[in-house]
């Protein structure tokens, strides 16, 4: 088998994943903040750890951006509905609204909800960059990896995608961000 396991290990060790471990302590993580989530304390020492991946320290966050990788280091990707509001100088005709979704692709995730034997729910955040621009990770059906490292913020998308954890060998913590998931 794939990511290191073995069979038979131990009757108790025989359903541990690490993946699984740490989607679980990431949704503990964000459960937390969103308890203090109105708190007007930023200097507050106990918002940590989450907070602890945002630079500069002490940002408000509810969020722990995460990617998760296959056995050969792929990024796992997810489709989402990207919301389009009409330009200014946009006719917002068919054309335009099609041209303006190449990529409804997205490879970061915030952790909703964890049930049953590793399985998660996750809304899949669409990245944007310093300006807020929305950030297309792929050309040609190809990831562009130059366009990944673009993407310095992330929105909700309210598009979800329910995965098996143990169908993963890698994880990755992007950052802690806040994401206003209550927008329509």
């Amino acid at each position: 088998m794939g990511c290191g396991r073995t069979e038979g290990v131990g009757e108790t060790r025989r359903h541990d994943n690490c993946i699984c471990e740490v989607v679980r302590a990431i949704k503990r993580v964000q459960d937390i903040r969103d308890d203090i989530d109105c708190d007007d304390c930023r200097t507050d020492c106990f918002l940590t750890p989450l907070g602890s991946l945002v630079s500069p320290a002490r940002q408000r966050a509810n969020t722990r951006v995460f990617m998760l990788l296959d056995d050969e280091g792929n990024p796992f990707k997810a489709l989402f509905n990207r919301k389009r509001f009409p330009r200014d100088n946009d006719t917002a005709n068919e054309q335009n609204r099609v041209r303006d979704c190449t990529s409804c692709f997205s490879i970061f995730f915030r952790v909703q909800n964890i049930f049953d034997n590793c399985c998660a729910t996750l809304q899949v955040l669409e990245p944007r960059d310093a300006r807020g621009r929305t950030v297309d990770l792929f050309k040609n059906g190809k990831l562009d990896l130059d366009a990944v490292c673009d993407a310095v913020r992330f929105e909700a998308t309210g598009s979800c995608v329910t995965v098996d954890l143990k169908c993963f060998c890698g994880i990755q913590c992007i950052r802690d961000v806040f994401i206003n998931c209550d927008e329509d």
